[in-house]
């Protein structure tokens, strides 16, 4: 099973969050890499070559609301609190604490 988000710096479009068969990938778009604006973290260096992770970049993780309001996200979305990347999905999508959004792919 594939899940996948666009992921946008302000309001500009840099690539790709997905998770296939329980792995991350984090892929930035080919127009982002041609322009002069920064990589979204120092974890991610602009690179053509996808990111690949066994467990959500600590980057996007650190996107997520902690403690009481984790739970109260949860139990209102009907998400289990192990769930990181939907939670990511239904959370991050705007009034982010930084420039970096993540909006769910309506494929």
């Amino acid at each position: 099973m594939k899940l996948e988000a666009k992921v946008f710096f302000n309001e500009d479009y840099v690539g790709t969050l997905s998770k296939v068969d329980g792995e991350y990938y984090f892929q930035y778009d080919d127009e982002y890499l041609q322009t002069d604006f920064p990589s979204i973290s120092l974890s991610f260096p602009k690179q053509k070559e996808a990111f690949k992770s066994n467990v959500l970049f600590p980057f996007f993780f650190g996107l997520l609301s902690e403690g009481e309001n984790k739970e109260l996200q949860c139990r209102r979305l009907k998400i289990d609190e192990n769930n990181f990347f939907s939670l990511l999905l239904k959370t991050a999508s705007e009034d982010t604490i930084g420039a970096v959004r993540v909006v769910e792919n309506e494929n």
